[in-house]
């Protein structure tokens, strides 16, 4: 048989590393609020942010698309401003991406803060460490194992996304063309072999994902503080 096109699982592997980047910066400090907030607010941002893990990806998909496109406020200022659209570009994709994998990023690094406990910052600001310094040094380091849960599980939804990325993105190839689609292209072309190719590559990365993520787990189990 032929050899898949790997093309589109070079392109899925940039969008799951830009988009895990993306979320680990804007992930932690919504985490960190989440973690330590007693705002009223807080139920209803918790909310929003798990809403992609019930939320049918097409449904997300198409509001993005409407958000995204040209005729709207944000797609006309990024059209005039650079001269491109974000729907059908890897903008938009890696736009859709932080938004769909938001609570793969947020949810396990709201729990590993919440385990770290108020306890070590507080004797780190008795030591008269400011709040930044006291993050950097005593929380994260402690939150290690959320950051790679985090991380991990981040980066390998990112990489099975299928409905979203379509809605948005379309089926460009080198633009927005990745492996989920590339799949799905290729059963509906009766390519059942580099389907096969593609979707084993596909299973055997998600396994080896969740393996690692148990191991570490149970290997260094949290300590509250």
């Amino acid at each position: 048989m032929d050899l898949p096109d790997l093309g589109p699982l070079w392109l899925t592997i940039r969008l799951a590393a830009v988009t895990t980047l993306v979320l680990l910066i804007i992930g932690t400090p919504l985490a960190w609020w989440l973690a330590h907030t007693r705002a009223r607010l807080r139920p209803v941002v918790e909310a929003v942010t798990a809403l992609p893990l019930v939320l049918p990806p097409t449904v997300l998909g198409f509001y993005l698309l409407v958000l995204l496109s040209p005729d709207s406020l944000l797609g006309g200022l990024w059209l005039s401003a650079t001269g491109t659209t974000l729907t059908f570009s890897f903008t938009g994709l890696i736009i859709a991406s932080t938004l769909y994998s938001l609570p793969f990023m947020v949810q396990p690094l709201q729990a590993a803060f919440e385990s770290v406990g108020r306890a070590p910052l507080e004797a780190a600001a008795s030591l008269r460490a400011g709040p930044l310094d006291a993050f950097f040094t005593v929380a994260s380091p402690m939150a290690l194992r959320g950051y790679l849960t985090a991380t991990v599980l981040t980066f390998a939804h990112t990489i099975g996304e299928f409905g979203v990325v379509l809605m948005v993105g379309g089926n460009i190839p080198g633009r927005t063309k990745v492996v989920s689609i590339q799949i799905y292209e290729q059963v509906e072309t009766i390519n059942y072999d580099n389907a096969h190719a593609l979707a084993a590559i596909l299973l055997v990365f998600s396994f080896t994902v969740l393996v690692s993520v148990y191991t570490f787990n149970r290997r260094f189990p949290v300590h509250p503080g």
